[in-house]
């Protein structure tokens, strides 16, 4: 017969690596897995990785990212129009959702 087709290799950055260790030392390893969708071995290795001191945790959230102020309010008006948008099409599910009850009597 055929070949089992296995799944693609994903590659993770470091940051991600030990931002998943920490969500899965507030919420436990399983949880964390299946938040992320990524496979739980890979969180159980990255975890010992971390407790054998060969993931760095370094400076991952400790140091703030400096940016131009110009960026920053760049990023503010995306984020303003972001939620703008998401305001919009809430309001719309919300009409929609109510027309269709009325619909349903």
């Amino acid at each position: 017969m055929g070949k089992k087709a296995s799944a693609p290799s994903r590659q993770y950055t470091r940051e991600f690596k030990v931002e998943a260790v920490r969500l899965a030392g507030s919420v436990g390893g399983s949880e964390a897995a299946k938040r992320l969708g990524i496979p739980e071995s890979s969180l159980w290795n990255w975890i010992r990785l971390q407790r054998a001191g060969r993931l760095e945790t370094g400076t991952v959230a400790s140091e703030p990212v400096k940016r131009s102020a110009s960026e920053l309010e760049a990023e503010n008006a995306r984020l303003r129009r972001e939620l703008a948008n998401t305001k919009l099409d809430l309001d719309i599910v919300k009409k929609a959702a109510a027309y269709f009850a009325k619909e349903s009597r």
